[in-house]
């Protein structure tokens, strides 16, 4: 295995025990007396569709990358750039929503908290997605090949891949357990 792959993968687990427990704390504390659950903003739902639609144009850049097209790979590449930055911004829009219905960090109890933290979280790490994603996308446009290796474009997609089944399992969770 490739040094960069097992690096990312060892990041993966420790993000991964990371939401473990703060969702484990989520369900411990959901049982105290005075705990408030909070209804999720439908634009999530959009975001969800978008952060998807990110990770199926990220493989097949991949695909496109590993074939060598590059033409469709740099389009692909801009087109999950696009559906990132798209993310945010639902996402934003989505805790404006909350914020509006007066669900905020600070004074509030229960599930609003543990939201602001868990999602917050992995907003960080799409950020940081997004920024690897730019760079990615610059170097597509941009850079000189010096060596054709297919690594960094695979190592992206699967961090990409995994704030997307993030993601996913957050918003579930909240829905089912929240």
């Amino acid at each position: 295995m490739h040094p960069h792959k097992f690096t990312l993968w060892v990041a993966i687990a420790s993000i991964l025990m990371m939401f473990a427990g703060l969702t484990s704390a989520f369900i411990v504390k959901s049982n105290l007396v005075g705990w408030r659950t909070v209804t999720m903003p439908d634009v999530f739902w959009i975001s969800t569709a978008v952060i998807v639609a990110s990770s199926i144009t990220m493989q097949m850049a991949v695909r496109a990358f590993r074939q060598r097209v590059m033409q469709q790979y740099r389009l692909l590449t801009a087109i999950t750039v696009l559906l990132g930055l798209g993310f945010v911004v639902l996402q934003y829009m989505g805790f404006h929503e909350l914020w509006k219905n007066n669900i905020r960090f600070i004074g509030a109890s229960g599930a609003g908290q543990f939201l602001y933290v868990i999602f917050g979280l992995h907003a960080i790490h799409v950020i940081g997605g997004m920024v690897a994603l730019v760079i990615m996308f610059g170097r597509a446009f941009f850079g000189r090949v010096k060596q054709y290796s297919p690594v960094p474009v695979e190592v992206m997609a699967t961090y990409w891949h995994f704030v997307d089944i993030l993601w996913l399992y957050l918003l579930v969770f909240f829905l089912i357990v929240g």
